[in-house]
């Protein structure tokens, strides 16, 4: 085993994870050293050689925090992973803001802990994914939707799997999930991609006529009934029809879908030719259908014939690690439509995006994001407190951890405050001096996050 030219230290109250950490840095080729508390690693000379510190956050006599500015007080370059059993967004910042190279949350992949070390050390590793540092695989990358985190991706493996099938699919998730994003993407990565994809939101057409607008009617088959008219799944025909909300379809039309899909055959209303359609179905709805199906609502044999391959797409605030991607996303969207300059919201806004809990998930944020852009005067939008806040649970720090995709937190700073300093580094109103951190700190920051000063447009 080659030996590496550094070292690592491992500060942490956990004695097991203190060592798991201390023994795969020696089988990487790292001298690694084990201290069991803050003031026992302060007491312990280090050796004139590079290194890197793996922090833990929390612990009983002085917390990683303190630890790190100790360090940067004494001026002290060592560059910190923080590691920690909470996904906590406050501490996750207050890290950034005092320079973290990293922060890993518990149970991370060796993969993810050498790839944060490698960084930290300045070498050259391939990217890394947000959720657990490995690098993302190509193939699940989906023009549409975005995020990276674990419950995404989850969806994303099943849609990739389906996709090239016929097979009927179900997706399940609460409202503003992004579930017609999901079925366009099951449509355009089948065969039928240059087919029609046609949708019916089963929800907005009256129950009178939604029978005519999904089989087509006859000429005078009912009042104003003038001539003969296609349904939709005749427009669809070779390709995709998306059944938006199938809960809310009236009870007397789910015998005949049930035959559309067992027999691909139907009958238009007022006529008795048997028409043929072709067309793959993809259903989605944000009720419980095998509740309704207890309750006598919905057919039991319509339910199994939709969800012979369900789909769940995660609400929001299991996904929080995406919030940074999708902001950036939607920012990019709102500042081409709207002529701004917009290159994001501030620190603090980002913040509050990440701790609230989205009860309107993706379509809530993108709002949100429409009427902070809408007033935005700057290259930083404002995100004011949201209307919701005091009525709405929010994430809070006793809740289930959640991961942060902090490398966004902290690139959207730096920026920010490069901005503000005119992308001087150095000097008492330097960038270095209000993030309270080193100039060469800062630089190996800048140059991890890929942060490079944009030159002006030429004349």
């Amino acid at each position: 085993m080659t030996k590496r030219a550094a070292s690592i230290y491992v500060v942490d109250d956990d004695c097991s994870a203190r060592e798991a950490i201390v023994g795969a840095a020696e089988s990487a080729g790292f001298q690694a050293f084990g201290f069991a508390s803050a003031s026992e690693f302060l007491a312990y000379r280090r050796p004139e050689v590079r290194g890197c510190l793996i922090l833990d956050l929390q612990m009983p006599d002085l917390d990683g925090l303190a630890l790190q500015r100790r360090l940067n007080t004494a001026n002290d370059t060592l560059p910190v992973i923080f590691v920690s059993g909470h996904a906590d967004v406050v501490k996750s910042v207050a890290a950034i803001k005092a320079g973290a190279a990293d922060f890993l949350t518990k149970p991370f992949q060796l993969d993810a802990l050498f790839t944060a070390i490698d960084g930290a050390l300045g070498d050259e590793r391939q990217p890394l994914s947000v959720e657990c540092g490995r690098a993302e695989a190509p193939e699940m990358v989906i023009p549409g939707i975005v995020g990276s985190s674990a419950a995404l991706r989850a969806a994303l493996r099943h849609i990739r799997t389906v996709a090239p099938t016929d097979t009927t699919v179900l997706i399940q998730g609460e409202t503003g999930t992004g579930k017609e994003c999901v079925a366009r993407a099951l449509h355009e990565l089948s065969g039928r991609g240059e087919a029609p994809f046609v949708t019916v939101n089963c929800a907005a057409i009256p129950a009178a006529l939604l029978e005519s607008e999904l089989m087509g009617h006859e000429k005078g088959a009912f009042t104003g009934a003038v001539s003969q008219r296609a349904g939709r799944f005749e427009l669809a025909h070779n390709g995709t029809i998306f059944l938006d909300e199938i809960g809310e379809l009236p009870l007397d039309l789910q015998p005949k879908l049930l035959r559309i899909l067992q027999q691909r055959e139907f009958e238009r209303l007022g006529g008795g030719r048997t028409v043929r359609a072709n067309a793959r179905v993809i259903a989605a709805t944000n009720r419980d259908l095998k509740k309704m199906v207890g309750e006598r609502t919905f057919r039991e044999d319509l339910y199994y014939r939709l969800s012979v391959f369900p789909i769940l797409v995660p609400p929001l605030r299991e996904r929080v690690e995406d919030i940074p991607l999708l902001t950036r996303h939607f920012v990019s969207e709102l500042a081409a439509r709207l002529g701004k300059p917009i290159e994001g919201p501030s620190l603090q806004s980002l913040e509050r995006l990440l701790r609230y809990a989205w009860p309107g998930n993706i379509r809530e944020l993108q709002n949100v994001l429409e009427r902070a852009a809408i007033v935005a005067d700057g290259a930083r939008m404002e995100v004011p407190p949201l209307v919701a806040d005091a009525e709405r649970p929010i994430a809070s720090q006793e809740q289930p951890p959640r991961s942060v995709a902090l490398a966004e937190v902290s690139r959207e700073h730096i920026l920010r405050i490069l901005d503000e300093t005119n992308w001087v580094v150095a000097g008492p109103g330097g960038a270095a001096a209000k993030l309270e951190m080193k100039r060469s700190t800062l630089n190996f920051r800048m140059k991890k996050l890929g942060i490079v000063r944009r030159e002006p447009d030429s004349l």
